[in-house]
């Protein structure tokens, strides 16, 4: 499931669409998830626990431990996970941070 502040919930290819438009995807679940079900083209995995610290870092470290651009506050980003109530948290999580 996807979850988007504009669009609470997208379908894949409501997600593919957005992906031409230079959309950040977050996959937040666990990495042994990613192992075990595969990773999402073109998303960048930050589990949800690690995610309210990614968010706050710095640009460099983003960059190097994520190897993607750190988004501004102001950049479309879209969150997924298996379920969709970890998007939903990372999404609040987003938002008390000032990403809009």
């Amino acid at each position: 499931s996807l979850c988007a502040a504009a669009e609470p919930n997208l379908s894949y290819h409501e997600l593919k669409d957005l992906k031409k438009a230079s959309v950040l995807h977050i996959d937040v679940r666990e990495r042994w998830e990613i192992d075990r079900f595969g990773k999402i083209p073109e998303s960048i995995n930050i589990p949800l626990g690690e995610l309210v610290e990614a968010l706050q870092m710095d640009p460099m470290e983003f960059k190097e431990q994520y190897n993607q651009k750190m988004p501004s506050k102001s950049d479309p980003v879209v969150f997924s996970c298996l379920a969709g109530t970890r998007s939903k948290q990372a999404l609040g999580f987003a938002m008390s941070l000032g990403f809009s």
